[in-house]
């Protein structure tokens, strides 16, 4: 009477009811050696939920059936190979939705990880580079007064221009050293950033970055606007950010923060929080996918959603 209550209880756990789920797994659908196929592959596994072991039966009885006709052996050290997972995704699934496609894979190769008698080492997990933190206006208020308060007239017009072009356009420091005075322009209705390079584009300054920018830009001329001779040079922004992280009571200066900044103004502009939270979008990628397919803005069109009219001088 013991031992059966004690059956009951681990029946009752969510171990038991997946090995139970295993045991019973015969699906009509397929052939019985398919099956027991399937259904030795996943209590090899040991899923510990009755939602995961279906799922895992699900896959490995899909996998089952096209070994079978294809004159596959239904063992596990063959049809859990990576190639011929590949081959059933590409060739046995083409009727399934992407989706499914990627979930049967993600389950097969668990599978095989599971089955392996000397399995592979699981690769270390990479941490995710996350966005910087964007300064704070009044940070911002501080590094330009800082700015103008530098020794000479150059390197006020540079260090000025350093936190214009981050903060007001979010141009990356492997794209400042390229920017000369030229490149900033009154067009559309606004101050555009002219970015060269591997990204070419059009950048709306934003309207409070607008004068001391056009100001630096009117200095600089036909020269590079934060300085050096040959853009190629690294770290020619660093002299600059140095001098700016000066005082004790502010963060240090860098690019990434900057760049931040501006970021968190557009977003906020454009209420791209409202949007993702409304979609149910977490993953940028998706945002990639769906800009894809939209027509290109015009000058005018950025102008008017990420910057404002020129700003006229106090």
């Amino acid at each position: 009477m013991a031992a059966g209550c004690r059956d009951q209880r681990a029946l009752c756990e969510p171990a038991g009811r997946a090995g139970l789920a295993v045991e019973r797994y015969a699906p009509p659908s397929l052939s019985a050696p398919a099956a027991a196929f399937a259904r030795e592959a996943v209590a090899v596994a040991a899923p510990q939920t009755p939602a995961r072991a279906k799922a895992l039966l699900f896959a490995a009885g899909r996998l089952g059936g096209f070994g079978e006709s294809v004159g596959l052996d239904l063992r596990s050290e063959v049809l859990l190979a990576e190639p011929v997972i590949e081959r059933f995704i590409l060739v046995g699934c083409a009727t399934v939705s992407a989706a499914t496609r990627r979930t049967l894979r993600t389950n097969l190769r668990a599978l095989a990880r599971a089955t392996a008698r000397y399995p592979e080492p699981q690769p270390v997990a990479l941490a995710r580079e996350r966005a910087k933190a964007p300064y704070s206006q009044a940070e911002i208020d501080a590094y330009l007064r800082l700015a103008a308060a530098q020794s000479t007239e150059r390197r006020r017009m540079r260090a000025s221009a350093l936190v214009c072009l981050g903060a007001g356009a979010g141009i990356i420091t492997g794209e400042l050293r390229h920017v000369r005075g030229s490149d900033i322009v009154q067009r559309s209705g606004g101050v555009l950033v002219l970015v060269s390079g591997r990204r070419v584009r059009s950048v709306p300054v934003l309207a409070r970055y607008q004068q001391p920018l056009l100001a630096a830009a009117a200095f600089a001329g036909e020269r590079f606007i934060v300085g050096g001779r040959e853009p190629g040079r690294r770290n020619i922004t660093e002299q600059l950010c140095r001098a700016l992280s000066a005082d004790e009571s502010l963060p240090r200066l860098e690019g990434a923060r900057l760049r931040s900044t501006w970021l968190s103004a557009c977003a906020g502009r454009i209420g791209l929080a409202a949007f993702m939270q409304a979609a149910g979008i977490s993953c940028s990628q998706r945002l990639g996918d769906v800009a894809a397919q939209l027509p290109q803005a015009s000058e005018a069109q950025l102008v008017a959603l990420l910057g404002e009219p020129l700003a006229r001088p106090a």
